[in-house]
């Protein structure tokens, strides 16, 4: 059976194929973990944290390959994918440097006098669960303080970038990482469920759709493993004000188009105030319709295909049933001719809460404008949506814009600037966007043993 499928989404072309693993791989990998796991968790952090050094290094060193290999499984611009070669080494720099003095113990101060140190813990192997449309970046966020930390890691990666996965397999590998301490997987769903069910696995951290994240969660649940998830987002963009409509309207389509649109944090729903909706509308739409796709592997493009033509086929459906329940087509809203998975920039307004795209995210190059006529009408419309990812606000007025900040159900905001992400920062959201977060020190403290020390007074 060949589930991994590497297929070129500018062409449509098979690339290569990969078998998926066997049950008994499956049950070796986890013996194998569980025993790296005994090993990797006495060494000095400062070792293990020289080893992922090494992974950054070896990111940066082989960046053209890494790139190019996930235009061509996933789509993704040349120059994008680069960028996020670049981001994933200076995950993996930042867990090596930083990492070790997050685990360093934190002395309390008893009532009742004594000691009490907390200790900062590795808890065992780990499964993470990754997908396709920021290959690298997302283990980076999982790997890189697990490693640190003395976990280990298996990785069951987007069934669509197994020739990334194992590019990836090889920099630990390469790095020292020792054998047994990250390993690569192509396994099945139900293979996944029986790892988190292993009683040697203590945890799952899963990004991807909503109903992957809440399998997941049934399974982690039901045996006591803790887990993380981040899952969609259909993040607001608010304009409450715009000295430079112009600069604004620029920063509002970029937010929207990187990846093609196929980020779980860009700008989706753009809600603006109603004394400058239109000129708004007339110039997000014009920068949209002039968006040129390409092939991804050319250094010029900066707009390439979906992942998939599946992906394709299912945001053209929420399109279309938007506009045949009433929402007006700016332009776009179907597919690019000719051959590959591109799909025209699209911008709709009138969207009614009865249409799938009010309520559901939509993943690809497609936005929704909305009217206001007010900060807590802006408000209100932001929050009433099932995800809380992030969102962004601007507006010449910082204070008017960090109070509607406040008001977000989201887990991130930004004030006048695009929503980006980088090492030193926590990632994630609430309510259907997930549980928990990556990234800055509190990527390092989801799965640990926070254990204490204590050693009351002598009396």
């Amino acid at each position: 059976m060949t589930a991994y499928k590497s297929v070129n989404p500018a062409t449509g072309e098979t690339l290569q194929e990969f078998p998926e693993a066997t049950d008994a791989q499956i049950s070796q990998a986890v013996t194998s973990a569980h025993e790296a796991y005994l090993a990797w968790r006495n060494e000095p952090v400062a070792s293990r944290a020289k080893v992922v050094a090494r992974v950054a290094e070896l990111y940066r060193e082989r960046a053209d390959e890494l790139a190019a290999l996930i235009a061509t499984e996933m789509g993704k611009p040349l120059t994008q994918a680069k960028g996020e070669v670049a981001l994933s080494a200076n995950i993996y720099e930042y867990y090596a440097t930083e990492g070790p003095g997050f685990m360093a113990d934190e002395q309390l101060a008893p009532k009742g006098g004594g000691t009490a140190v907390v200790r900062t813990l590795p808890v065992g192997p780990l499964l993470g669960i990754m997908p396709w449309n920021f290959p690298y970046y997302q283990v980076a966020r999982f790997a890189g303080p697990n490693l640190v930390l003395g976990n280990t890691v298996l990785l069951k990666h987007a069934n669509n970038c197994p020739q990334s996965a194992l590019a990836m397999a090889q920099i630990f590998a390469d790095a020292g990482v020792p054998e047994g301490a990250y390993i690569n997987l192509f396994a099945t769903n139900e293979q996944a469920a029986d790892i988190i069910a292993d009683a040697r696995i203590q945890g799952v951290s899963l990004t991807g759709s909503e109903r992957a994240g809440a399998a997941v969660a049934e399974v982690a649940g039901r045996n006591l493993k803790k887990y993380v998830l981040e899952l969609g987002g259909s993040d607001p963009f608010i304009v409450l004000d715009s000295p430079d409509l112009d600069a604004t309207v620029k920063a509002a389509v970029a937010g929207r188009m990187n990846n093609a649109g196929q980020a779980c944090n860009a700008a989706k729903r753009f809600i603006v105030m109603e004394d400058i909706y239109e000129e708004f509308v007339e110039k997000f739409t014009a920068r949209m319709a002039a968006m040129e796709p390409g092939d991804p592997l050319d250094p010029e493009t900066r707009f390439g295909p979906l992942s998939s033509q599946a992906a394709a086929d299912g945001l053209v459906e929420q399109i279309r049933n938007a506009v045949e329940q009433g929402a007006t087509l700016r332009t776009g809203g179907g597919h690019i001719d000719g051959p590959g998975a591109y799909v025209q920039p699209t911008v709709l307004t009138d969207v009614t809460p009865d249409m799938r795209a009010f309520s559901e995210e939509l993943f690809g190059p497609a936005a929704v404008i909305y009217k206001v006529a007010s900060a807590d009408e802006a408000v209100e419309l932001a929050n009433n949506s099932p995800f809380g990812l992030g969102g962004t606000v601007f507006s010449a007025d910082e204070d008017k814009a960090l109070e509607v900040a406040d008001q977000l159900e989201s887990g991130m905001v930004w004030i006048n600037g695009t929503a980006s992400t980088q090492p030193d920062l926590p990632f994630g959201g609430v309510k259907r966007s997930g549980v928990g977060r990556e990234l800055g020190r509190y990527g390092m403290d989801e799965f640990v043993n926070k254990k204490l020390v204590r050693t009351p007074a002598k009396r």
